[in-house]
């Protein structure tokens, strides 16, 4: 373990932003990450953990020390005969936990399939599609806290979960680094979960009448490289908006004037999907500059050339913000954390 200095990050990031940290260091173990911190000046100096590099845009060089955490593992613990706890370290890649649990058939994470980034960013900002969140099967994380080098254990409550948030996020924001995550699933009684966005109809494409959990990762992993641009090939970061949630009131007065508007009605509130705003505002496939959204999916930018900036991928995201404001009065808000 060294920290380096002047090291690009652009293989850090799946935007593709050619930006480079002042500091750099990659960590193996707990023990490693505290010996790290010590010797760098924690106090004065920013910094910021990097894991899969999914769910991030820098807009400029980091003045600070950037660390990847590498902590690699997966370990089990049966709770009863249809419950197990697994729990993986943080570094470990997400999809491939996903596989990992369904080749042993434990249930709970199959809707999440092919989400990019790392295990330990996943309760930061409850990672969920297709009807499933992490904090509906979380047990647990274990997490050091920057003030103390304490190694802490938080709990689903601890961790406050919200619609694309946490703790992680709000006022535990640069006090806590995750370093594992244990999860609560199923060994034999799944609840499979189908009503949520196409999978019912992709199931039946592909002739599935009664599905596994197996078939319904299957499923979701086919919409979403139908529908998904894979970073490895243009730079993206998923989706790059939250879905907004509005009032009753306020939808039923857009629904008065786009009578087509989706919502998916929650108490006196509505989520609308991003994804539909952003088209109906001419923006799906749209390209200025180096920076476009997607063509099959409005919801996500990508650096259409290989050479945007990451100032021209947030200005080309403030447009789009300005312009379903304008036709909708919603104010959409990023989900991609802004470094």
């Amino acid at each position: 373990m060294s920290i380096q200095e002047n090291v690009s990050l652009k293989s850090f990031n799946t935007f593709g932003v050619d930006v480079s940290a002042r500091y750099f260091a990659e960590v193996n173990s707990v023990e490693e990450l505290i010996e790290t911190l010590k010797l760098s000046n924690t106090k004065t100096l920013p910094l910021l953990f990097l894991g899969g590099g999914s769910n991030i845009l820098f807009t400029k060089d980091f003045e600070g020390l950037a660390i990847r955490l590498n902590l690699k593992g997966i370990c089990e613990e049966i709770i009863d005969d249809n419950q197990i706890l697994v729990t993986a370290k943080a570094g470990e890649n997400w999809h491939q936990f996903v596989m990992f649990c369904l080749e042993k058939n434990y249930g709970g994470l199959e809707n999440l399939s092919l989400i990019p980034g790392n295990v330990g960013t996943s309760p930061m900002q409850n990672i969920g599609a297709y009807g499933t969140e992490i904090k509906d099967v979380f047990g647990s994380c274990k997490v050091l806290n920057l003030d103390n080098f304490e190694i802490e254990t938080l709990n689903s409550d601890q961790c406050k979960f919200g619609y694309r948030d946490s703790i992680f996020k709000q006022e535990g924001k640069g006090r806590y680094v995750i370093l594992e995550v244990t999860f609560r699933l199923t060994r034999h009684n799944h609840k499979i979960d189908v009503e949520y966005g196409a999978i019912q109809s992709e199931l039946e494409k592909l002739g599935i009448t009664n599905p596994t959990i197996q078939d319904v990762s299957k499923a979701v992993i086919n919409i979403r490289q139908s529908k998904l641009p894979d970073p490895k090939v243009i730079g993206n970061a998923g989706s790059f908006f939250k879905n907004p949630t509005i009032s009753l009131s306020q939808f039923e007065a857009l629904k008065q004037q786009f009578e087509n508007i989706p919502g998916y009605p929650n108490g006196d509130f509505v989520k609308v999907p991003a994804g539909w705003l952003i088209e109906q505002a001419g923006w799906k496939g749209k390209q200025i500059g180096n920076v476009a959204s997607n063509q099959l999916q409005a919801l996500v930018i990508i650096n259409a050339t290989g050479n945007a900036t990451g100032k021209e991928i947030f200005d080309f995201s403030t447009i789009i913000i300005d312009s379903v404001k304008e036709k909708f009065g919603i104010e959409l808000e990023r989900e991609v954390n802004i470094i």
